[in-house]
């Protein structure tokens, strides 16, 4: 596919990430098809920088070649390496190098990337590669980089309701003049619904694979066949219409009833009414922009009841922006805090599923086959559990970045780090995320086929999380005791005699101690079965 001219030169190197994937990105809005080259690369450094789950590979690999061929359908000369061409040198460095002495352009242009590993690769580009650098800014986001960092500038708690707000206002999102449509600003109120028994669930569409992707798959199954995963279920949307077809069957079949059940769980059903969008919007299939309008003008319409388009429109004007904008005023130091001291290795669960807690399992499972869970699966089951069971922030950031097909450090990073693990030290969060069995037993039906009881506060058949999250309390009331949106729980804690204390203390001992790290561990009935 790589396209290789051998006289003269170029005017502009476009190249283009394989999370850039729309034509009005800003390294293409003034794109020369006589003259510029698009390049794209697949390169083994950014398959591995951390174990990808296959079907992120997959994807990434996939819609990069669909887009690739559209932009040669238009008439635009792209020169696309794939992963086993010859020469592959496996970086983007690399192939820029190559590129750069393949077609001897004018200068290179970019678009800012999601990383800041690849950001700091950019800078050095303008020091080595000879041609000036050009490093635009991402107008995939509504929100500017600069934008957020003079909102965040004097801010010690930056507080995504604040922002949110500001971002109706700058974009007229389900206003009317300068006020909320409904007069309300949030209806998180009323998207805290559990699925009743007996509840239809729609009908979800797929996308077989075509003849592009097939080869994809299984060059991925060849290449990276040991990684987290698998493919055999995989139907991701891979180009533009797909994923504007995904748009729309959310739009119609899903967000009427988003909103009220944007929070449930449910074993058997990894879907239930998300929009599954996310891996084309954040690698360019689908914008921001267009995704929230859709979502408006279904309530203007009245095909969308207000709470449940503006339910789906926080998480995209409000968390997704606010997340990115947060990473990049806070990097690189923001990654390595650590408010807690949280240290316990990562559970060898997190890969296997195989642990007696029915609701980490489903979910561990889910994600295998998928790639995937919801925003509550990913904070409140695997979140809640790394919180308080203390484990060590760069360790479950790592796992949260391997497994999902939607998971760059952009948006993996705060939502791990100080959202799920109030690692940040409350920057993003005024509290910890931290709940007991009854959240879980709340919001799922995970608990009715668990092997623990969610309503035994202790001893051998009690749902750990109930005594992990007293004993996570207990851990750090010197960092969280005066923090105002904690006085219930440690008023509560404060209520504990010495006896039950100790009970809390010595069952978290013994399940924490028991727990795995190691993928060869022989699970026995014993003990260490019993606690893991």
């Amino acid at each position: 596919m790589a396209v290789k001219r051998h006289a003269g030169s170029c005017g502009t190197l476009r190249f283009v990430l394989g999370d850039q994937l729309t034509r009005r990105v800003s390294s293409l809005t003034d794109l020369d098809p006589e003259r510029d080259i698009v390049l794209l690369v697949e390169v083994r450094d950014e398959a591995t920088y951390v174990r990808h789950h296959k079907q992120k590979i997959a994807f990434l690999f996939a819609a990069m070649r669909h887009f690739a061929s559209d932009l040669t359908e238009e008439g635009v000369t792209v020169d696309y390496v794939r992963l086993t061409d010859p020469g592959n040198t496996g970086s983007f460095t690399g192939e820029l190098e190559r590129a750069v002495a393949r077609h001897r352009p004018e200068r290179i242009v970019v678009t800012e990337p999601g990383e800041w590993r690849v950001w700091e690769m950019m800078q050095d580009w303008r020091e080595t590669l000879g041609p000036p650098v050009e490093i635009r800014s991402d107008n995939r986001f509504l929100c500017p980089r600069e934008d957020f960092a003079h909102w965040a500038e004097k801010r010690h708690h930056l507080r995504m309701e604040t922002f949110y707000r500001g971002m109706r206002r700058r974009t007229g999102l389900l206003m009317e003049g300068g006020e909320p449509v409904g007069g309300r600003w949030n209806f998180d109120a009323e998207n805290r619904k559990r699925l009743p028994k007996g509840h239809r669930l729609p009908d979800r569409i797929g996308f077989q694979p075509d003849a592009v992707t097939r080869e994809v798959i299984a060059l991925v199954e060849q290449e990276f066949g040991d990684h987290f995963g698998t493919l055999g279920g995989f139907s991701w949307p891979v180009t533009r219409d797909d994923a504007l077809a995904a748009l729309r069957h959310f739009i119609a079949s899903c967000l009427p009833t988003f909103g009220d059940y944007q929070d449930a769980m449910k074993a058997g059903a990894p879907f239930l009414y998300h929009a599954l969008i996310s891996p084309a919007l954040n690698a360019g299939l689908l914008t921001a922009e267009e995704v929230c309008w859709a979502a408006e003008r279904a309530y203007r319409e009245n095909a969308v009841p207000l709470h449940c388009a503006e339910g789906f429109i926080r998480q995209i004007l409000g968390w997704r922006e606010y997340v990115r904008g947060l990473y990049w005023a806070r990097m690189p130091e923001y990654r390595e805090t650590n408010a807690l001291a949280a240290a316990r290795a990562l559970p060898w669960f997190y890969w296997s599923g195989d642990t007696k807690l029915n609701c980490i399992a489903q979910v561990v499972a889910d994600t295998r086959a998928h790639a995937y869970a919801h925003h509550i699966q990913r904070l409140m089951v695997t979140g809640n559990f790394a919180l308080i069971a203390g484990l060590d922030p760069a360790q479950v950031e790592e796992w949260y970045l391997i497994v999902f097909a939607d998971a760059y450090e952009w948006v993996e990073l705060p939502n791990v780090h100080g959202m799920v693990l109030w690692a940040d030290g409350g920057v993003m969060g005024s509290k910890p995320y931290a709940a007991s069995g009854a959240y879980i037993d709340r919001m799922s039906d995970y608990c009715g086929s668990c092997a623990y009881d969610v309503k035994v506060k202790s001893g051998a058949e009690a749902c750990p999380f109930n005594y992990l999250y007293w004993n996570f309390l207990l851990e750090n009331e010197d960092k969280l005791a005066g923090n105002p949106r904690m006085t219930m729980p440690y008023r509560t804690l404060r209520g504990f005699g010495d006896t039950r204390r100790a009970e809390i203390r010595r069952d978290a001992t013994t399940f924490l101690g028991a727990l795995s790290t190691r993928p060869d561990a022989v699970h026995k009935d014993d003990q260490t079965e019993s606690a893991t």
